[in-house]
């Protein structure tokens, strides 16, 4: 098969958009160059001549001789518009704004639909670790039981750096902010939304649900104290935040994103840095390992460019798990085996929220719990969280519903 010629109109020129221009640089076996890149900055110098930049977005949209836009740029409802109007004008689109497209998949699968035209995002889940093809391609006729992982590269730096280096939460975030790996206001890594947006996306790709941002329930490492990191070193875990969801035999899937305990005969476990690591396993084949760079300007780039090498080839996602319309739900009554650490006070009446206690310890000022609960357990009692409770997973969780009186109240 033949490759086709890519002219592309890039948006956004930050770290991985200048990676990407310079790994175009070294694949000209890919036939695809950047035409025109736009950006907001007028007084910012940038690493390419001036006849590229353009800061207007219909010099890109209207030229009928791109037919390829990359977004790069951190507005996620800005980069809804610039895709949105894309596809409109039958420009295939690559993208790796993950939170852009989890607020807006449905919409923009009827676009792509309506349109006929593609769009990649392989570097909006993991970086340089190509899941979402995987998902889409190999898995589509092994039948998939689960997926979980590391997917945020910010979070595992300050948690690696915090375990190997006893380094403060303060100073590790400091230090992943000047290395670029996390934001100024590094909220959405480190409160795990990240995480959550590149979850619904798996989602899709594995099972074939379209959920919401709202529809998951996601913990960061930002409520992370002293106890859980004494608790974890005492017993030799590490900590990660972990994304993960499976299905029963039913049909029904959890899907959730917590801080987790790991030991050293878990996969997980070495995945340190800003790797990122996902197992997912099926019916037939039991388990799969993937890992690679989740942050960084030339490993996001990569992904950008295998996505414009694919689209030289008129690939596209099939969707198939999504339009076979299998009858697919969600659920928040998973077995969980955690360990909530509270304020003292708060000790007593948290306990009613378990299914069965395990482990109970207090300090002067706080303590622990470490037992069974529903993750509709878990819901209720973060529910007003200011700070005080955190919440790390024990262990994997249950495949089974809880049936007792109580969790069934506390669904409801």
């Amino acid at each position: 098969m033949s490759r086709k010629n890519l002219n592309i109109g890039l948006f956004g020129f930050g770290c991985v958009g200048l990676g990407l221009y310079e790994v175009l640089q070294k694949t000209p076996g890919l036939k695809s160059d950047i035409k025109r890149i736009c950006v907001k900055d007028k007084d910012k110098k940038r690493a390419v001549g001036k006849d590229l930049i353009t800061f207007d977005k219909n010099d890109i949209l209207e030229d009928d001789n791109i037919n390829v836009v990359v977004e790069l740029i951190d507005d996620a409802n800005a980069a809804f518009e610039i895709v949105s109007a894309a596809l409109k004008k039958g420009k295939a689109v690559v993208s790796a704004n993950k939170k852009m497209i989890a607020e807006h998949f449905t919409e923009l699968l009827q676009l792509q639909k309506e349109y006929n035209v593609p769009l990649l995002y392989e570097a909006a889940c993991c970086a340089s670790m190509p899941i979402i093809r995987n998902l889409e391609e190999y898995y589509d006729n092994d039948l998939l039981e689960s997926i979980e992982g590391i997917v945020n590269g910010s979070t595992n730096y300050i948690l690696t750096k915090t375990f190997e280096e006893n380094l403060s939460y303060d100073e590790a975030l400091k230090q992943a902010q000047e290395k670029g790996f996390a934001e100024s206001n590094p909220i959405l890594d480190t409160g795990g939304f990240d995480a959550k947006y590149k979850l619904l996306i798996l989602l899709a790709h594995s099972f074939g649900y379209v959920a919401k941002p709202k529809d998951i329930f996601n913990i960061g490492i930002d409520n992370i104290g002293e106890i859980e990191l004494k608790y974890a070193r005492e017993k030799n875990l590490k900590i990660k935040l972990v994304a993960q969801a499976y299905k029963d035999e039913n049909g029904t899937i959890s899907a959730f994103v917590l801080p987790k305990f790991v030991s050293a005969d878990d996969r997980l476990y070495n995945v340190d840095d800003v790797f990122n690591g996902v197992i997912t396993k099926t019916s037939f084949a039991d388990t799969h390992f993937f890992v690679g760079r989740g942050a960084g300007s030339l490993p996001t780039a990569s992904a950008v460019l295998s996505d414009i090498s694919a689209l030289s080839y008129d690939y596209r996602y099939e969707y198939k798990k999504i339009y076979r319309e299998e009858n697919v739900t969600l659920t928040n009554n998973a077995v969980l085996n955690v360990l909530l650490r509270h304020k003292k006070a708060d000790g007593d009446a948290l306990k009613h929220y378990f299914d069965k206690v395990e482990e109970s310890y207090s300090n002067n000022d706080s303590g622990y719990i470490t037992g069974t609960i529903s993750l509709s357990g878990l819901i209720a009692i973060n529910a007003g969280n200011t700070g005080d409770r955190s919440f790390i997973l024990i262990n994997k969780a249950d495949k089974q519903a809880l049936h007792t009186e109580k969790a069934f109240a506390l669904a409801n």
